[in-house]
C-alpha cells in the first residue's frame, strides 16, 4: 500500500514538473476568469505575448503581427493571448487600446505581475509560442521589423 501510494505520488511529482504554463489564474478584459496552464493543452499552437500599453515596441510588434493573425490562425489554427503588465491603476486602457485597433486576439490582464514572474518575464515586449503538444519552441524578447517571419516559421 505504502509502495503504491509513494509510486503515485512520484507520478504526480514528475507530470508537475513537464507542465510548461504555471496555474495562474487571470481576467481578461471582460473579466472572465482563465487558467494560463490550461492554453497548453488545445491541440493547436498558442502565442503568448506580453506587453504593456506605453511599451511603443510591443505596439508595433502586436500592429504588425494583427496583419498576418488570420492567415496564420487559418493556416495551422493558433490562438494569441495577449498579456498587459500593466499596473492595476492602467488596466483599464487595455480594452479600449484592443478594441480600437481591431485586434482578434485574447487580452489577458496581469496587474500583479504572477503570470509574468513565473514565466520569467523580465522586459517587454517578450513572446512565447507553443507548438501544438504544448512546448515551448519559441522565446524571444524585444522586437525588430520582420520578426513576424521567424514567428510564422515556428508556427508550422
Amino acid at each position: 500500500m505504502k509502495k503504491s501510494i509513494l509510486t503515485a505520488l512520484m507520478l504526480v511529482a514528475s507530470l508537475s514538473i513537464w507542465a510548461v504554463l504555471p496555474e495562474v489564474t487571470l481576467r481578461d478584459i471582460n473579466g472572465h476568469s482563465i487558467n494560463v496552464a490550461d492554453l497548453e493543452k488545445t491541440g493547436k499552437p498558442v502565442i503568448i505575448s506580453f506587453f504593456a500599453t506605453w511599451c511603443k515596441p510591443c505596439m508595433r510588434e502586436l500592429k504588425a503581427v494583427a496583419e498576418l493573425y488570420p492567415d496564420w490562425q487559418e493556416e495551422t489554427g493558433v490562438q494569441m493571448y495577449i498579456v498587459s503588465v500593466d499596473q492595476a491603476q492602467d488596466s483599464h486602457k487595455v480594452k479600449p487600446l484592443v478594441e480600437g485597433n481591431g485586434w482578434e486576439y485574447h487580452a489577458l490582464l496581469d496587474p500583479n505581475g504572477n503570470f509574468k514572474r513565473a514565466m520569467n518575464v523580465q522586459s517587454i515586449p517578450h513572446m512565447f509560442i507553443l507548438n501544438s503538444k504544448g512546448e515551448i519552441v519559441y522565446n524571444h524578447v524585444g522586437y525588430t521589423e520582420g520578426d513576424e517571419t521567424a514567428i510564422r516559421k515556428y508556427l508550422k
